[in-house]
């Protein structure tokens, strides 16, 4: 069986190839696939019979995949496409509008490739699919629905055509939105009407038009000798205008002259062609002409890529980029390749795993300084405070600076900029330890002579002791300099340590009887100085008697009381003027009787002895404050130590000087001073540890410029910085002197100079004789032509780039030149300029017509040949006026070291006094151009001096004297005042808050001592008694003393002060009863005082006194009670005390501080039960509980002033050129204000002006009529301007533009290959179908759904509309063309028809875009409304109209009558219709009868207040005035009637006056 033909190879499996196999993952596994031979039928027959060439492959080499390659391979997905339709199901057509409501199904693409994750290279698919299923090519999407074409509406009709006979007239509208998702095209875009004149046209040859007619020029191109192609180039032969020569190839820079026709011919005003002889008169016309040919743009090579923007790994996965770039060597020249981009950027580094990380920057900061509370002070108080002296709250400062963060503990300083954080603080608050009050309690009395050491007891020499307390253990306790001496003494002889003291004495005992001279026993004890019982055996006098002789009255003698407590000292010391003295007394208690014994003389009633016998010469031990801890050379220190806990550098002493004082005199010898007393005058204490002064490293130095210096330049320099971080303190290591360094910088190449070197112009060339003869025929070699030179010979473009890049532009080498012919006009040469006369006059040259040419009426056209041309004198002089506004003041800054204020965070600046301002000063030539402002003034800048005015701070006046306390007992409050002087002004620290008197109190709590005053009281005088006859006096009588108020502590000596000051209800009786006993009465004692009531007071217990018998009464009589008792009765008998404790008091300061850390007090007051407070001895004596704290620490916000950081350098100017250039300056807040501080100025940024300099600027004039050169229509080109134009930077401005010369603005030449100044255009022949100019872009139009953007971009679009001058020629019309253009923020519109008012039923219907504009297009057609409304049956009767419900209806004005069958029977005239607008407020809505004479009568005199137009009526008024007319009559007659006639005239009033002392601003 011969197979051949009939079997084939075929595969197996669905999928062909199998699994990929192999041992090891990667490229080397193995893939196969089943193949078999397989005959036509369908069965398998043996592969030999198949052909071996065609048999498939049944194995390959893989990609064996395995799981540790998921991180190596990935999806490579793009972004998904544009949305597109979607084919209708069975590629059925239907129209997509009519279904759309929103949006169409659409469908995206995108593509998907399986890649490598380090090089993005594609791989077989099946490796991606082994982890992941491959990603979807296409989804659903939605498209808007189809928008239709919207065009505007028609222009108005143009005129006709012809001016005779029939012509035609067009209108046309232009596209605004094109047609987009499968929307309407556009409609045409051009009307045509048919028009004729009521002239008619005159028969014969003159019905047509004849126009010269011209098609484009066509390319350039090189004339070619004889048609034959040769190996070289021909071109044309620079040496003579019209012969040629072979050379070979030109070079690149080289020029040549080439040359481009036109076609030429006449139509006909129908648009056919008629003979060129119907249109060419004079001359014929030009079909040829000299041009360049096309020189491509020539660019230098790439230079190498500049090193990637991304060098280090950050936090964000963004690529870097890399750039690269060229530049220009030659711009495009005739129509040339424009040139391509001069620079490339590509990303580099995008797997940034393999970069290093990027360094950090953070802020660091330095030590913090000194604490300094003076800049907290105020004006006032600056001048009024000692600055050594003050404490409290300031603040301190410190520098910041920027790092980059390796792993040192230093690091060197870099630019500030590289920090991106915030700030650290740069001021911050502290705290100058003030010395702390010691409050003191007043000093004790003086105490017995004791000896100063009683353990060596020496002759009998001693001192007398007075000591006070601190009230208030200042911190730290112990060591405090502030505490005054506590304890004085004064010499004294006859000291002892031990003393005796009676304790007890018993009753005296008679001898003899009851009564008589007797015995009377005490007992004696050895006290110390304190008081405190001591062995006997201490006490070395002899010891008081056991036993002291005493008398007891008989009856009938005088009976004396006992001795009175001894009096206090008349004076606290003795002197030669004055001595201390003490008494005591005794009073007569009864009269002795006839045979009594009689009673002592007045005089011995009272004794006198001395006291305070030690002189007046008081010492005490002063000490000074204690020195600076010092090394102690007697104490050695192995290594570190701990004293006191503390971990110390070493172990120092500190000393005070300890001098014996004498009171009001001086220091003395110290023997004067009791040594038992003498304080410390060493301690130990910590030497503070030695502390070097640490410096950042050096910055680096700044970058010095990368490019060369021009000739003569200054030689750069750089600089480089470091920071103090720490200062050295302790005799550690000092701060270096150079913070600051500034060199040179290296030797810059000096930049090199190139000049452009060209050659002479070459001759004319025109266009060959062959290329006119073969065009045009013979002819002469004459006319237009061009001319061109050479720069510098191009060997290397290296050179030319340098050219280009040192010496500017390139010089012109083409320019248009003139061969004269024989029949043109002839002009002798320009003569020279004539002299100037100065600035602002004209000179001119003149030249003249030559032979033939005089004669020709063409060649005396001054508008064609200018016989005398004149120009402005150069002139020298030039113009300033100033300019704009005058800048702030600018004060002068303060002198910084070299260049440290760029670096430095802060200085003290100045913020008043004198300054500079300035203003801008614009310089101009006589032409009123502006020019550089060097030709004016050096600096371009008018300065003026001005002045920044001083902030006054507030000034208050001093603190009045502190007001007494309030509470003469126990806790009260003090008060003084300080009142307003002068307000703050121009920013200057704002004032308290002020009462309405404009005064400040400050309110403290005081204590007062309750026994600061006491009463002294005399003794009382004998009892008198009012006897009648000469009895004996006895009985009762009345006695009476003399009581003052003195000074608690001086009872003995003081002076009498106001009964006022003393406690009234504590005051004695001045008088009292008294009983005189009669000779035989008993008399007794005085009574003791009352015994204590037990606390708490119970009305069941009694308090008791005693008194004893002095003298017996006579047989028969008894003596009274020696006891009383009396319940104790609270608050009457029986008094019970408790501490009640003040409130807080607000922060107290030292008095040198102004703010910081205070103390708060509150005091405890002894209350009686009563509600009386006491003296506070009274609660201590029954040691009641102080469980309160008294002072607690607190604090007091600082008036901190605002502090900014130093000014920074003045900016680059803003503006190279023109007007608006400014430098500015800036500072920022470091503190803000805080309290009663001085306030941020308000001026944190300064700008003054740059000088003036002229901007020039290429200015593109506008484009030109269509110009079709020697021909009436067709192929011409628009044309405009490049000019040299200066300008003050505003385009344009008041001042407008001036031209100047080009070389201002630069190289002319690449900017005319940038700018397009010719644009083809046509001129329309009579007859001509032609389209119309593109019509301008429409507004940016978005498309949107449902008032949201669908798109980022929207669409623009422009049209040309077709037009038919003939319809003759219709056949030959071209086709109307539109074309969009994406453009950005653009605006979605809506559209919705509008209709006009209906008019005879019928109404316009329009389209309209929400923005105001009518379109055509853009509504929905089934929407459209109604143009014509119709009524069946026709609406016939009278006053009757269709209305939009298509029912018949009646007009305004009248009412609707209906048939019983709902239509329409008459219309009848609405009641009232025809009459005034009736008032809201009336009842004129109301149905009335007919009017009549009466009621139109009444209907003007009616009581409305209201007339129809809303005004009150002019009756209304005269009635309310009558009305208060009579009111006021009214209350005059009543007035009259009750007056009573006759009054008393009451007293005259005071005027009342409302006195105010405080400021009027407040």
């Amino acid at each position: 069986m011969d197979p051949g033909g009939v079997v084939g190879w075929k595969l197996g499996g669905s999928s062909h190839w199998g699994k990929c196999m192999g041992e090891d993952c990667g490229s080397g596994g193995i893939q196969t696939r089943t193949v078999w031979c397989v005959h036509s039928e369908g069965w398998t027959t043996h592969h030999s019979n198949c052909r071996h060439s065609d048999k498939p492959e049944s194995q390959r080499h893989c990609f064996k995949v395995c799981e540790w390659h998921q991180d190596l391979f990935e999806w490579d997905v793009s972004e998904w496409g544009t949305c597109m339709l979607a084919p209708f199901p069975h590629n059925e057509l239907r129209p997509r509008s009519t279904e759309c409501v929103t949006a169409q199904h659409g469908i995206q693409r995108r593509h998907v490739r399986c890649a490598r994750t380090s090089n993005r290279t594609s791989v077989t698919e099946h490796i991606c699919e082994f982890f992941s299923p491959k990603p979807a090519l296409e989804q659903a999407c939605l498209i808007p629905c189809p928008h239709d074409c919207v065009v505007s509406d028609f222009t108005a009709w143009s005129v006709c055509s012809k001016t005779c006979g029939t012509g035609l007239q067009h209108r046309t509208r232009v596209v605004l939105a094109t047609p987009v998702y499968g929307g309407a095209n556009c409609p045409n875009l051009t009307q045509t009407r048919t028009c004729s004149n009521q002239v008619l046209c005159p028969v014969g040859e003159h019905e047509y038009e004849y126009s010269l007619k011209v098609g484009p020029w066509s390319e350039c191109r090189l004339p070619q000798h004889k048609d034959v192609w040769l190996s070289g180039r021909t071109t044309l032969d620079f040496g003579h205008h019209h012969h040629f020569h072979h050379h070979h190839a030109p070079k690149a820079w080289e020029l040549e002259v080439g040359y481009q026709t036109r076609q030429v011919r006449c139509t006909r005003s129908d648009g056919k062609n008629a003979m060129l002889s119907l249109c060419t008169q004079d001359s014929s016309p030009g079909t040829f002409q000299s041009c360049i040919m096309p020189k491509d743009c020539e660019t230098s090579d790439w230079s190498a890529w500049s090193p990637c923007s991304k060098t280090c790994r950050a936090f964000d996965l963004s690529p870097g980029y890399r750039f690269r770039t060229r530049t220009r060597l030659q711009a495009p020249i005739g129509g040339g390749r424009e040139c391509p981009a001069l620079e490339e950027k590509e990303a580099c580094n995008i797997i940034g795993d393999l970069l290093p990380n990027c360094p950090r920057y953070v802020w660091k900061s330095t030590d913090w300084g000194d604490c300094h509370v003076a800049p907290l002070l105020s004006q006032q108080d600056r001048r009024l405070n000692n600055a050594s002296v003050l404490c409290g709250g300031g603040i301190q400062t410190r520098e910041t600076y920027c790092i980059q963060v390796p792993d040192e503990s230093m690091s060197r300083p870099v630019n500030e900029k590289l920090c991106t954080g915030e700030m650290p603080s740069a001021v911050q608050h502290c705290s100058v330890p003030c010395p702390d009050q010691c409050p003191l309690s007043s000093w004790s009395s003086w105490g017995a002579c004791l000896r100063d050491n009683c353990e060596e007891p020496q002759g009998r020499k001693g001192f007398r002791y007075r000591r006070r307390r601190v009230l208030r253990e200042p911190e730290p306790a112990g060591v405090s300099d502030s505490c005054p001496h506590l304890l004085e003494s004064v010499p004294c002889e006859g000291s002892a340590c031990f003393l005796w003291r009676v304790d007890t004495e018993g009753a005296c005992a008679p001898s003899q009887g009851t009564c008589g001279p007797g015995a009377q026993t005490q007992r004696a004890l050895c006290v110390n100085a304190e008081g405190e019982i001591m062995p006997n055996d201490l006490c070395v006098e002899e010891p008081p008697a056991a036993e002291v002789a005493c008398v007891v009255a008989c009856p009938g003698d005088c009976v004396v009381s006992s001795w009175s407590e001894w009096s206090p000292c008349s004076h606290s010391c003795s002197s030669k003027h004055a001595e201390g003295r003490q008494s005591r007394t005794r009073t007569i208690l009864a009269l002795p009787g006839e045979g009594g014994k009689s009673c002592p003389a007045a005089t011995a009633l009272e004794e006198w002895r001395a006291c305070s016998d030690h002189p007046c010469i008081i010492f005490y031990w002063e000490t000074s404050a204690w020195g600076a801890c010092v090394e102690d050379p007697s104490f050695s220190l192995n290594g570190s130590s701990q004293w006191n806990g503390t971990t110390a550098c070493a172990v120092g002493i500190q000393t005070r000087k300890v001098t014996c004082m004498k009171m009001n005199a001086g220091p003395v010898v110290s023997k004067r001073c009791p040594d038992s007393a003498r304080p410390d005058s060493s301690l130990p204490c910590l030497l503070p540890c030695k502390t070097d002064c640490r410096v950042t490293p050096f910055s680096e130095w700044t970058a010095c410029p990368s490019t060369c210096l021009p000739d003569n330049a200054t030689i750069p320099s750089q600089s480089r910085f470091r920071t103090i971080i720490q200062r050295a303190a302790n005799e550690g290591k000092e701060c270096p002197d150079t913070l600051y360094e500034e060199r040179e910088c290296e030797a810059l190449p000096v930049c090199p100079i190139y000049r452009w070197k060209t050659h002479k112009w070459h001759p004319c060339t025109l266009v060959p004789d062959s290329v006119r003869q073969g065009i045009t025929g013979g002819g002469e070699s004459c006319g237009k032509g061009l001319e061109i030179r050479e720069a510098v010979n191009y060997d290397e473009p290296r050179a030319a780039a340098d050219c280009l890049r040192w010496a500017g532009s390139m010089p012109r080498r083409v320019r248009t030149c003139w061969v004269p012919c024989r029949d043109d006009c002839t002009l002798s040469a320009w003569s020279k300029f004539a002299e100037c006369v100065g600035c602002g006059s004209w000179r001119s040259r003149k030249r003249a017509l030559v032979g033939r040419s005089r004669k020709r009426e063409r060649c005396q056209r001054e508008d064609l040949f200018p016989l005398v041309e004149t120009e402005a004198c150069p002139c020298d002089v030039f113009l300033s006026q100033p300019y704009g506004n005058w800048s702030s003041c600018v004060l002068p800054e303060a002198p910084a070291p070299g260049a440290l204020h760029s670096w430095r965070a802060r200085r003290e600046g100045k913020e008043c006094g004198q300054g500079l301002r300035h203003r801008a000063l614009a310089c101009m030539d006589q032409a009123g151009r502006l020019v550089s402002p060097d030709l004016c003034s050096e600096s371009g800048l008018v300065e003026e001096v001005c002045h920044m005015p001083c902030p006054l701070d507030c000034k208050l006046s001093d603190w009045s004297p502190w007001s007494p306390c309030s509470a003469s007992c126990g806790s009260g409050l003090k008060v003084r005042s300080r009142w307003l002087r002068e307000k703050a002004f121009n920013g200057g620290r704002p004032c308290p808050k002020l009462d309405l008197k404009n005064q400040v109190y400050e309110a403290v709590p005081c204590y007062s001592e309750c026994d600061q005053y006491v009463w002294v009281t005399e003794p009382w005088s004998v009892c008198a008694i009012n006897t009648v006859d000469e009895l004996p006096a006895c009985g009762e009588g009345v006695q009476s003393r003399k009581i003052r108020c003195v000074r608690h502590g001086s009872e003995g000596h003081g002076a009498s002060l106001n009964d006022s000051l003393c406690d009234p209800e504590e005051m004695p009786d001045r008088a009292q009863t008294c009983f005189l006993p009669c000779p035989n009465d008993c008399v007794m004692s005085h009574w003791s005082r009352w015994s204590s009531c037990p606390l708490p007071c119970d009305p069941s217990a009694a308090r008791k006194r005693r008194r004893h018998v002095l003298r017996l009464p006579a047989s028969g009589e008894t003596c009274p009670d020696d006891e009383q008792t009396e319940p104790c009765v609270l608050n009457s008998t029986c008094f019970s005390y408790q501490y009640n404790v003040s409130d807080w008091s607000t922060c107290q300061l030292s008095e040198n501080a102004l703010c910081g850390q205070g103390t708060r007090t509150r005091f405890l007051d002894c209350i009686r039960s009563d509600g009386k407070v006491v003296d506070s001895g009274l609660c201590e004596e029954l040691d009641l509980e102080k469980q309160w704290r008294l002072t607690m620490s607190c604090a007091v916000d600082c008036p901190i002033n605002c502090i900014v950081s130093a000014w920074t350098p003045w900016t680059e100017c803003s503006q190279t050129c023109g007007n608006q250039g400014q430098m500015m300056r800036s500072r920022s807040i470091l503190q803000p204000a805080h309290e009663e501080g001085r306030p941020c100025p308000s001026q944190l940024s300064q700008t003054k002006p740059c000088p003036i300099r002229p901007c020039y600027t290429w200015h593109l004039g506008e484009w030109s009529p269509c110009i079709v050169e020697g021909a009436d229509c067709g192929e011409g080109v628009r044309e405009r301007n490049l000019t040299c134009m200066v300008h003050w930077g505003i385009w344009p401005e008041h001042v407008p533009p001036r031209p100047v010369e080009d070389e201002w603005c630069g190289d002319r030449i690449s900017k005319e290959s940038e700018q397009e100044l010719q644009h083809p255009c046509f001129v329309p022949c009579p007859g001509d179908c032609h389209l119309t100019e593109w019509s301008s872009w429409s507004s940016c139009q978005l498309t949107c759904l449902e008032g949201r953007s669908f798109e980022m971009m929207g669409r623009q679009a422009r049209s040309r509309a077709m037009v038919i001058q003939v319809q003759e020629n219709q056949e030959n019309c071209p086709q109307q063309v539109f074309e969009t253009r994406p453009c950005k923020g653009g605006k979605c519109h809506s559209y919705e028809w509008k209709t006009s008012s209906w008019s005879n039923n019928e109404r316009s219907v329009w389209c309209q875009r929400s923005d105001g504009v009518n379109v055509t297009g853009g509504c929905f057609l089934q929407s459209r409304p109604t143009t014509v409304r119709h009524c069946h049956p026709p609406c016939t009767k009278p006053f009757s109209h269709c209305t939009q419900s298509g029912v018949c209806g009646c007009e305004k004005g009248y009412t609707e009558v209906m048939t019983t069958h709902g239509f329409l029977d008459y219309c009848t005239k609405t009641p009232g219709a025809d009459s005034k607008k009736a008032d809201v407020k009336t009842n004129s809505g109301r149905l009335k009868p007919g009017p009549s004479h009466i009621q139109d009568f009444f209907g003007e005199w009616s009581l409305r207040p209201v007339g129809p137009d809303g005004r009150i009526k002019m009756w209304v008024y005269g009635a309310t005035g009558g009305g208060f007319l009579l009111i006021l009559l009214i209350i005059a007659v009543s007035f009259l009637f009750c007056k009573n006639p006759k009054q008393t005239p009451s007293p005259p009033q005071k005027p009342l006056t409302l006195a105010y002392d405080g400021d009027v601003d407040m």
